[in-house]
């Protein structure tokens, strides 16, 4: 993989040694979960479908292997509860000084853009006191188009912020003001590392359109 994107990284000392950690950022193709984790020292944790882990034969227990390597936590995001299972599962993986990836778009962007961020974010860093560190996927959309197919070989830069911290706000993670305030901040610093045009809305919403 890492002969294949030969990823540049920019600001990996802003990521701390140890500790919880939610790092969050753009979302422009399948192969940024694939990315992610090779630019990191720490181990990275994140959601993906359950459906990726529950194949059958030998492609379903390949698929299998693969995603729980790069350390996908497979949940059912579809179910009436699945919002609730997907934040629960986040906290665990932080109240476990362990290292959270996550996309506060909660999908794929459509078009390149970056669109509004999902509050989740927010009461994740609130409830567990997780610095957030933002970061930017820059070029992986041109090695995998519309996030299907084989990726082609390429160079892609993966680029964090500072950490950014919420102990301000701590006690109101049921506050939608608040919650909103601290997604917002999250995704201006996003929006600031991959220099993606803004658009103020839901990508599911953009999607459906």
């Amino acid at each position: 993989m890492r002969l294949m994107f030969r990823p540049r990284v920019e600001g990996a000392e802003n990521i701390p040694g140890s500790g919880a950690v939610i790092l969050a950022g753009n979302h422009l193709t399948f192969i940024d979960s694939v990315v992610l984790p090779l630019v990191t020292d720490r181990q990275v944790l994140f959601i993906g479908k359950d459906e990726y882990v529950t194949g059958k034969g030998f492609k379903g227990r390949l698929m299998a292997w693969f995603f729980t390597g790069v350390g996908m936590i497979p949940v059912d995001r579809d179910g009436a509860n699945g919002g609730v299972a997907a934040l629960m599962t986040g906290r665990r993986v932080l109240e476990e000084g362990k290292v959270f990836g996550i996309y506060p778009e909660g999908t794929r962007s459509p078009d390149g853009r970056l669109y509004r961020g999902r509050t989740g974010i927010a009461r994740l860093t609130l409830m567990t006191g997780a610095p957030v560190v933002p970061f930017a996927m820059i070029g992986t959309d041109k090695l995998q188009p519309g996030g299907k197919g084989l990726p082609r070989p390429g160079r892609v830069t993966v680029r964090f912020g500072e950490p950014m911290e919420f102990s301000r706000y701590e006690g109101m993670d049921r506050d939608r003001y608040v919650l909103r305030a601290v997604t917002d901040s999250v995704m201006t610093e996003v929006m600031r590392l991959s220099g993606q045009e803004y658009v103020d809305m839901y990508a599911t919403k953009a999607k459906a359109a």
